[in-house]
Parts: structure tokens; sequence; C-alpha cells
């Protein structure tokens, strides 16, 4: 019988070795209080991207962004072949400031989702899905208006809407809703 020695990783030391880098890089972020894709955070994405050899890296604001991205699908080429590299073919896709994504949402690359969307769960995004829209099903369609504050958007005749919960106003115009 074959015995192997496994090497046995010593985590805290090697987190000693590194604290103050770690400890500088936090205290900057707090410094400058843009958390969410402030210059330390964009200058990390591109450091793991060019780290991992991609283009592009999917970064979270915080720990509620880390969980919903647990649950989405985001794909990174067309037409993928395991045995085909397509690496410098991946594709960008944005997702902008307040979207939210439901559960099993699948999202074809090159592909943006705006400002305030609502993803229904289990919506395969084929196309670029305009801010505040409501998209439910599979194929995904748009079927209303949700708020920032998510609650479904009832517009009169005018194109006016307002939030239940905000009473903030909204304006639907040439098929795209602005808050004012």
């Amino acid at each position: 019988m074959d015995i192997y020695k496994i090497q046995m990783v010593d985590l805290k030391r090697q987190y000693l070795k590194i604290k103050q880098e770690i400890d500088l890089a936090i205290q900057q972020v707090f410094d400058s209080t843009a958390f969410i894709n402030g210059p330390e955070v964009k200058r990390f994405s591109q450091d793991l991207a060019q780290y991992l050899d991609v283009p592009y890296v999917v970064t979270c604001a915080n720990g509620t962004d880390a969980l919903q991205v647990a649950s989405m699908v985001f794909t990174n080429v067309i037409n993928p072949r395991s045995a085909v590299n397509r690496r410098g073919q991946y594709s960008k896709t944005i997702v902008k400031r307040g979207a939210s994504i439901g559960a099993n949402v699948t999202i074809i690359c090159g592909n943006d989702i705006g400002e305030f969307a609502f993803l229904g769960a289990g919506v395969v995004i084929t196309k670029d899905v305009t801010p505040y829209s409501l998209i439910v099903g599979n194929p995904a369609r748009q079927i209303g208006w949700m708020s920032e504050y998510g609650h479904r958007l009832s517009f009169d005749k005018s194109g006016f809407a307002f939030c239940p919960e905000s009473n903030e106003k909204y304006e639907l115009k040439n098929g795209l809703v602005k808050k004012l």
C-alpha cells in the first residue's frame, strides 16, 4: 500500500505575512467611501480578470449581491463548445444599479439589464432589458413596469404612475419609463 504525504497549509501564518497589505487595502476602500465600483473595487476587478486571464469578472457590491449571483447563470459566449477554446470571444453583459434578478435566471451574453428592471424566477434573457421593466416567462417577455421599491406601476392615460410605497412619480413615454 502506498502512503502519500499531504501538504498541510497554515492559513494563519500565510495571512500574517500579508496582513499589513490587506489592512491597508481595506482602509483605502473605507476612506474612499466608494464601496460599490469605487476605484479600489474597479482596480481589484481588473487585477482579478488579468490574473484569471479573462476579459471581465462579475464583482459583487455586497453580501446580498453575492447571494444573488450564486443562483443566476451568465453565459460568456454565444456558441459554446467544450472542445473549442473561445476565450477571445467573451461577451460583456452589464447589470445596472437596482436590477432585481430572480432565482435560476439565465442571461445570454451581450444582453444588458437596465436600472431597476425586475426579472422573474426562471426567465431566459435573450435581448436587452429596458429600465424598470417587469420580465417573466420562458421565453422572457415584458408584462409591465416596476418602481424602485418593487411595486408594479399602473400608468394613467397621461402616462404617469405613482409608487404606492414611496409615492415617487414615474413617466412612461415612447416605451420607456423614467422616475421624475
